[in-house]
């Protein structure tokens, strides 16, 4: 039995946890803030609740893994899981509406063949075939292994985009989220369909690699899920298995430094001094400078010294409406406003501007949590914005006017939104940097295959023994699903050792 120091108590981190304390370690998790869940947070006035992070679960298999194998009690007796159908709404530009199915492609393709023309569904059914190859040629290593010391052979796309074929030019084939768009789906509402998924997970459909078509054959295929009482209630239910199993939570402590002792990581120092000594620590947060002074912590040929194509990162800018009126029975969970003109909205979003017309996500779930009684309704609106630094996300005018903007947007989707309005509420990338401590802001994408590399995240493995990387700015990267399997990831390489390969 070792001593294991685990800093910050977000999803991954909380993962690792209970995998390790199950395995017979003593495990002390070290969080800066007040609370755990990292990014999965929830906000309450007045009888309203809004999630503030993560909205849905996709891959809910990854927590059912997780509850299994920490406990007697699984997932679905911790908390109620409910697949959302239809799985998502789209309004398009030009007025066209389509509602998807949750989990069928049949039903996927018969909507979209209805509101978008005959064909339309069969060039998506098409597109979410090849990206099944893609998933199933990238799921193993991608996702269900440390990232592999030649991760160069992940630098190559696994999409097998189809071969454009011009007279007297050399053949070409798709190869950016954007490209696939406008060769494979024809269709600009296809398009527009496609770059929402990318711009949900804060990718720049201009540059993400096509094996981001991974992302939709997921939702598709396994579903989205909603956890009763929001994201939160799955964040209470793996901090109270971590507290079941004996993990022990020190909050509102900062950690300043790891502790090294003989060339390898042997515990953290906190911001008061105070030094806890470990055999190994789990960092479950975005490494800092300063973390282990002296010494860089990536191993040799890392992907983290890839710059990633088209610049940086993004944030989320949430407007939580707290409304008069019930819900309508017809109403659907998560709907997509998607603007005119994707390009321009891509190009401010990762130019560091502001977006004129964002694609707006417009949340209502049906959930009695979520409001004070039935003549009330909880609504959250969303938009994938530049983060906080390039946008100064602290001024109240901007904040403001912008907010104005998704419900504007909104009504869309949700007709007399604005007579609705009881009280707005806002939130930028500049809560989200203050609250997790992420630069920025910026919410951490999943890996992806291709691009040379430059979409992946570091490695679980550091070139500090002892030390290892959990949670969305680690292998696989970001996302409830991508987050819990990262913790799954570093427990198993404390566990079994360098020979661990991930589940079989």
């Amino acid at each position: 039995m070792a001593r294991i120091a685990v800093i910050g108590a977000g999803m991954g981190a909380m993962s690792a946890a209970a995998r390790l304390a199950v395995a017979g370690h003593r495990v002390t998790v070290y969080e800066r803030s007040e609370t755990f869940g990292g990014s999965v947070g929830r906000h309450a006035r007045g009888g309203f609740a809004f999630d503030t992070g993560p909205c849905l679960l996709h891959l809910p298999a990854v927590y059912r893994d997780l509850f299994v194998k920490t406990g007697k009690e699984p997932l679905e007796r911790c908390v109620t899981l409910t697949q959302v159908d239809p799985a998502s709404r789209h309004v398009f530009a030009d007025g066209t509406a389509v509602s998807l199915p949750n989990a069928s492609r049949a039903g996927v393709v018969e909507a979209l063949n209805g509101a978008l023309g005959e064909g339309a569904g069969a060039r998506w059914g098409a597109f979410l075939d090849r990206a099944g190859d893609a998933w199933d040629r990238s799921r193993r290593p991608l996702l269900e292994e440390p990232l592999r010391p030649d991760w160069q052979v992940l630098a190559r796309d696994p999409y097998p985009a189809l071969v454009r074929r011009r007279l007297l030019r050399p053949a070409s084939r798709a190869g950016t989220v954007a490209e696939v768009g406008s060769r494979e789906l024809a269709d600009p509402r296809l398009a527009a369909l496609l770059d929402g998924y990318a711009l949900s997970y804060g990718l720049d459909p201009l540059h993400a690699p096509a094996s981001a078509a991974l992302l939709p054959y997921m939702e598709e295929t396994f579903g989205s899920w909603y956890v009763s009482g929001g994201m939160r209630a799955l964040a209470q239910a793996v901090y109270e298995r971590c507290l079941a199993r004996k993990v022990e939570f020190v909050f509102g402590a900062e950690v300043a430094r790891v502790v090294e002792k003989d060339g390898r990581a042997a515990g953290v120092e906190l911001t008061d001094g105070t030094v806890a000594e470990a055999a190994h620590v789990v960092l479950g947060a975005r490494p800092h400078p300063g973390l282990m002074p002296g010494q860089e912590i990536w191993q040799d040929g890392d992907v983290t010294v890839q710059p990633r194509p088209g610049g940086g990162a993004a944030g989320r800018f949430l407007v939580l409406l707290s409304l008069r009126g019930a819900r309508a029975a017809d109403a659907v969970h998560r709907t997509l406003v998607h603007p005119a003109d994707g390009a321009a909205e891509r190009a401010a979003v990762f130019g560091g501007r502001l977006a004129e017309h964002p694609t707006v996500t417009v949340l209502r779930p049906d959930d009695p949590s979520t409001r004070p009684d039935a003549a009330h309704e909880a609504v959250t609106l969303m938009a994938t914005v530049a983060p906080h630094g390039p946008v100064d996300w602290t001024d109240a005018a901007l904040r403001a006017r912008y907010a104005d903007t998704l419900i504007d947007t909104a009504g869309a989707a949700v007709p007399g939104l604005r007579d609705r309005i009881l009280r707005t509420e806002v939130r930028t990338p500049a809560e989200t940097e203050a609250e997790t401590g992420a630069e920025g802001g910026s919410v951490p994408p999943p890996t992806l295959a291709g691009a040379g590399g430059g979409y992946l995240h570091p490695g679980n493995r550091t070139r500090v023994p002892g030390l290892l990387l959990a949670g969305g700015w680690a292998h696989p990267g970001g996302g409830l699903a991508h987050a819990g399997m990262s913790g799954t990831l570093v427990a198993g390489l404390i566990v079994e050792g360098e020979g661990f390969r991930g589940s079989q």
